[in-house]
């Protein structure tokens, strides 16, 4: 497909109208362009199936829609309808079974292998243009009918014995006529409709959308039979058709960085463009599922990526003139692959391997010198909540874990609680307790006056928790028993065997970690966002969606959050998006905790999959794979070649009766594993027989073109959306080709 340049005008909008599969008409009303009213949908279009084989169908819309009943003529069978129900003939479907033996990119080579594979057996074979798959020109020699998948399981056995080695189940849906009735229901009153005819819903103004299985569309619907069925296709403007795709394929909630949801935009439109026509035989251009490209219409749009469709409008990614195969990949994993390895095939020089790493990539180190040594309470280091205490100046600044483990007096209590109830917006006038000698009675008293919560114990603590919970605590009674019960169930009051006797002394550790969790009963000690960048001794933090500019203080806490057991650091090294938390006063960062800081500079490192590990027993796996192949008990599974990632690319399985080499894309779906980029460990029984399969990963999706997530990690440390794109396709050019 060529790019025309905007240069010569006159010979794009001939040459570009030819793209698509309406030959220029905006939707295929007949020639009367101003028949709907002069409802019609700009140019560029784009056919999206939004179901096939649909039995009951119910269609809405938010302001009114006319519905025409198409066959030999035009009938407006509704003028301004709100919603419509369709009950239509679900033609009966089977389902037949082939194997695949070849597929390749030459027509010629792979009918001279059927033409060899005829004078070997006698079954049916064919040679078909491969229409799903995601690259255009592969064609399949295939093997059948087979009415069930057993019996074609059991033929490959006849294969393997021919030197067969690499063959494929494919499961095929076939329709058998049978004419039932297409009824609507309109107002109450049903209609009878002809078989053939098809349906044109359409809004009854330009404001209004239409809605199918409770998502809202923008454009028009059509109602139509194939040979699979019922199909219902969504007609709309393709850039239109964009802003529901790119926030489904790229989470605008989640990734929130404009470039690449720009590079995300040309990614899809030009895969978009040079897909149109591939479910032509249904009818549509593309289905609203994953195997095309996710389309929920308008709910999945977001200002964000709208606004990345729009400032891309028109543009598309190009090789030496043509559209590039813009595959992309939710998670590479650290590194592409090469096409053919995934997908088979002929090479492309735009979709070699890649590494997921940012040459330009900004680094910011912080330091600290201040820590405090654990102080522990039960076993649990509290040194961290103390730090964010001292932070809050709710207790002094003092870093000798010494100073917590001595006792506190009733003066520092009083203070200390002062200064929790200032912080919290409390009435301090409120809490003026009479002196006494400071031990764990005093402490529940002080607590429970000072935060008001005598009437939460009055009603919300029943007498059979309060006996359970001080089951050991024989020596408190009356209402001290109550606070403490109340206390320990709330969290505040460790659960220990020290607090037994209510007049023993308490440490300041004690009264700083009860002091701690009554805060966390109220709110959070520190503000959570994402770390953006680092200036001299100013720091940029993003706290939902609102960037915070702030100074960060001389005696910073510096902490690193590994499993959820933050830990003081000397020094971090940031890379821009990090998931921070951290404590401000005055504008200054008193302390910064770091979670999960993943020690690599891949682009996708904050992906959930970044890096995944999966546990399959084998009479599981041995289950699965003999849906595909008749290997009989699975014995093992052996790795034979790995691709430029380092993903598996050819696998073997061996069974007790048979052997399987799959290859590519099938290995992910044999296995049921999110990527092929793994590694496998195994589990044995006593007798040294595997009993489970562990598969330590990485990554998901089929890593082949664009890393989303990457591409999200790129735009975070600076890059536009034009070099996101062209690190990923490698030697590609941004068209506008309208």
């Amino acid at each position: 497909m060529k790019i025309i340049s905007q240069k010569h005008p006159k010979f794009f909008i001939i040459i570009f109208l030819s793209l698509f599969i309406l030959g220029g008409q905006p939707i295929e009303f007949g020639k009367e362009k101003t028949f709907f009213h002069g409802y019609l949908v700009e140019k560029p279009i784009i056919k999206i199936g939004l179901g096939v084989n649909i039995s009951d169908i119910k269609i809405s819309s938010s302001s009114g829609m006319k519905i025409y009943e198409v066959n030999a003529n035009y009938k407006l069978i509704a003028d301004d309808e709100d919603e419509v129900r369709i009950k239509g003939y679900k033609e009966k479907l089977t389902e037949k079974f082939l194997i695949q033996v070849a597929q390749t990119k030459d027509k010629k080579e792979a009918e001279i292998i059927a033409e060899e594979l005829k004078a070997k057996i006698e079954n049916k074979i064919l040679v078909t243009e491969d229409t799903e798959n995601k690259i255009a020109g592969i064609f399949q020699v295939k093997v059948g009918d087979f009415l069930t998948r057993g019996d074609a399981l059991h033929f490959i056995k006849k294969l393997n014995q021919i030197g067969i080695k690499e063959s494929w189940i494919l499961r095929e849906e076939i329709t058998k006529d049978e004419s039932k009735p297409l009824w609507i229901l309109v107002n109450d009153e049903l209609k009878n409709l002809h078989e053939e005819t098809v349906l044109y819903f359409i809004p009854s103004s330009r404001q209004s959308f239409l809605s199918f299985n409770g998502r809202d569309y923008r454009g028009l619907f059509i109602l139509r039979a194939s040979r699979k069925g019922i199909v219902l296709i969504n007609i709309l403007n393709l850039e239109d058709y964009l802003k529901g795709v790119v926030p489904s394929e790229l989470s605008p909630h989640d990734f929130k960085e404009l470039e690449a949801h720009k590079a995300q935009a040309v990614a899809a439109r030009t895969y978009a463009i040079k897909n149109l026509g591939m479910f032509d035989y249904l009818g549509f251009d593309l289905s609203d599922t994953p195997s095309s490209q996710y389309y929920i219409g308008m709910n999945a749009e977001h200002p964000l990526s709208s606004k990345a469709v729009e400032m891309t409008w028109g543009e598309v990614a190009i090789y030496k003139g043509e559209l590039i195969d813009a595959f992309y990949t939710s998670t590479c994993g650290g590194k592409t692959e090469n096409v053919e390895n995934i997908f088979g095939g002929s090479s492309l020089p735009y979709l070699r391997s890649t590494e997921c790493v940012y040459e330009k990539q900004k680094e910011w180190l912080l330091k600290s010198r201040n820590r405090i040594l654990p102080v522990l309470i039960e076993g649990r280091n509290i040194s961290p909540m103390i730090a964010s205490l001292i932070s809050l100046k709710i207790i002094p600044q003092e870093v000798d874990p010494v100073f917590f483990r001595e006792e506190a007096s009733y003066e520092e209590a009083l203070r200390w609680i002062g200064n929790t109830l200032a912080l919290l917006g409390k009435d301090k006038k409120k809490f003026s307790p009479e002196p006494s000698p400071l031990n764990y009675a005093t402490l529940v008293h002080l607590i429970i006056q000072a935060f008001g919560w005598e009437e939460r114990i009055q009603n919300l603590l029943l007498r059979s928790e309060k006996d359970f919970i001080l089951k050991d605590y024989k020596n408190w009674k009356g209402k001290e028993g109550a606070y403490l019960a109340y206390l320990i169930q709330s969290g505040i009051f460790p659960s220990s065997r020290k607090i037994k006797n209510p007049k023993d002394p308490l440490s300041r550790g004690e009264l700083a970690f009860c002091l701690g969790k009554a805060i966390q009963s109220y709110r959070e000690l520190s503000h959570s966002g994402v770390f953006e960048k680092f200036d001299s001794n100013k720091i940029e933090l993003e706290e939902e969606g609102e960037l915070n500019e702030l100074i960060l203080s001389p005696n910073m806490f510096l902490l690193r959050n590994n499993d959820g057991k933050p830990s003081f650091a000397s020094q971090i090294y940031f890379l821009g998006g990090e998931r921070v938390r951290w404590v401000e006063r005055g504008g200054e960062v008193q302390l910064l905790e770091v979670i999960y800081q993943p020690h690599t500079i891949i682009l996708d490192r904050s992906s959930l999959f970044h890096r995944w590990q999966v546990k399959k027993p084998r009479e599981e796996l041995e289950k699965r794979i003999n849906q595909f192949y008749p290997i009989g008990e699975l014995q093992d599974l052996l790795p034979q070649k790995r691709g430029d990632s380092n993903r598996v690319v050819e696998l073997l399985i061996k069974g007790r009766e048979a052997q399987a080499v799959v290859k590519g894309f099938k290995i992910r779906r044999v296995l049921g594993l999110k990527e092929t980029l793994f590694v496998i460990d195994r589990e044995y029984d006593g007798d040294g027989n595997i009993t489970r399969f562990i598969f330590c990963g990485k990554g998901w999706g089929h890593g082949v073109g664009l890393c989303q997530v990457g591409a999200y990690g790129m735009a975070r440390a600076g890059a536009d959306y034009r070099e996101i794109l062209k690190k990923y396709y490698h030697g590609i050019k941004i068209a506008k080709i309208f």
